[in-house]
């Protein structure tokens, strides 16, 4: 199996190195082919401007468009479309980073807005009156899995269902839901860490075993079953959900679960 692990933390002794050194550690023992693109050491330049699109960039400068147009002509600067290289590669892509302020790192999610480009990501497929483009369950990326690493300073209680901070998975959502389903990525279920600002050294060996036996199954774990847009689950072009099809006591994100 090919592995694209997306490391996103400024200090290689903190956890998130450790897990990502162990990720890569434990992979590759077991056969697999891993790459790494470790977003601090690259020093990846984390916002969207007009130099990423050359002579492509409109003036007005549109984001979208200009991007596509780039992507077309195989003009996107050369680390953009290097990671796009690596992602087309990877059968499954693993990211690595914390929890800060309910969000991604800003040089992780700057990752996401320069490779995740028009006509790459999205503005794929099909758009009509029966199909509303290739996405949520189809596109570019169709066919690979991406698992999650996230480490929390807060406890578990505070990420529970009524918890002060809000259920883990509603803030995860928009990263599994809106950025790798969205062109196709089958999401697994995450491995968060809670706590970890109180982490001890004794402390790390348990976490270490079972983030060990979370990639060595990453093979035989069911993704979540996210529903698929163009699949008979929602109204086109509206895409609301079909009446019917929530589950009971089911409201908000969980709608879009499937089971």
């Amino acid at each position: 199996m090919k592995t694209l692990i997306v490391y996103a933390h400024p200090e290689p002794k903190s956890l998130n190195g450790s897990l990502k050194d162990l990720a890569v550690s434990v992979l590759e023992s077991a056969g697999h082919d891993v790459r790494v693109s470790d977003l601090y050491a690259m020093n990846w330049k984390a916002v969207v401007d007009a130099a990423d699109f050359g002579p492509h960039a409109s003036s007005p400068l549109n984001v979208a468009l200009n991007s596509g147009w780039a992507f077309d002509a195989g003009e996107l600067t050369l680390d953009v479309r290097a990671e796009q290289e690596k992602l087309l590669w990877a059968d499954t892509i693993v990211f690595q980073f914390p929890l800060w302020w309910y969000a991604m790192p800003a040089i992780l999610k700057g990752w996401v807005d320069r490779v995740f480009t028009y006509h790459f990501a999205y503005g794929v497929g099909e758009h009509s009156d029966v199909k509303y483009g290739e996405r949520f369950g189809e596109g570019t990326l169709a066919g690979r899995k991406a698992l999650l690493s996230v480490t929390a300073g807060g406890p578990e209680s505070h990420y529970a269902a009524r918890g002060i901070n809000g259920p883990i998975d509603d803030l995860l959502f928009p990263i599994q839901h809106g950025i790798l389903y969205y062109p196709g990525i089958e999401v697994l279920p995450p491995f968060v860490l809670y706590g970890t600002d109180r982490m001890t050294e004794d402390d790390y060996a348990d976490v270490a075993k079972a983030w060990e036996q979370r990639l060595l199954t990453i093979e035989s774990t069911e993704p979540i079953p996210y529903r698929r847009q163009n699949f008979g689950d929602y109204e086109i072009p509206s895409l609301h959900l079909k009446e019917g099809l929530e589950p009971a006591g089911r409201s908000g994100f969980g709608l879009h679960v499937d089971g």
